[in-house]
């Protein structure tokens, strides 16, 4: 098999990180498509490099969480104006089950963490142990938990506020 059957492979198999990576760090279907079209293109520009110290999927989680991550930062200094469609104003908000509801609600509490604990949460959501997110993220197995309490409870404290607040 060569390079390139192995590539094609290799994001067949794992197209899921991927595409979890790229609905955690993008806002949009056209970012989305961009940030996916340009992990792919920096996984295939290092593929060579990948040495199997760690497992396939480990490596593509490292090299696509780094893409998002810096994708976002140069996103953040872009200045974005959208113009205001007049049927957006008087737009009447459909009732949204409770599930759809509360996964807003998850997905808002998610979006207000920094970088680094959205890449843990979205790791540990995807069942990855703590000795594969340190190695994936690159921090030791302990400072993972220490950071997965802390994110827990600060999720919890922004529940515990929301509820208070009656949102």
């Amino acid at each position: 098999m060569d390079k390139k059957e192995k590539f094609i492979k290799a994001i067949k198999e794992n197209e899921s990180l991927i595409f979890k990576i790229t609905s955690v760090y993008t806002n949009n279907t056209d970012d989305k498509e961009d940030l996916v079209q340009e992990i792919i293109y920096q996984l295939w520009k290092s593929f060579d490099s990948f040495n199997q110290q760690s497992s396939l999927s480990t490596w593509m989680y490292r090299v696509a969480l780094n893409v998002a991550i810096y994708q976002l930062k140069i996103a953040k200094r872009r200045v974005f104006t959208v113009e205001i469609d007049e049927h957006i104003l008087n737009y009447q908000d459909e009732d949204n089950s409770a599930i759809e509801q509360k996964w807003e609600l998850f997905r808002q509490q998610i979006e207000s963490l920094n970088l680094l604990d959205k890449a843990i949460v979205m790791l540990y959501l995807d069942n990855k142990s703590y000795d594969e997110i340190a190695e994936i993220i690159g921090i030791t197995v302990s400072n993972v938990g220490t950071k997965l309490q802390r994110i827990k409870e600060k999720l919890r404290k922004q529940t515990i506020n929301n509820q208070s607040h009656g949102t």
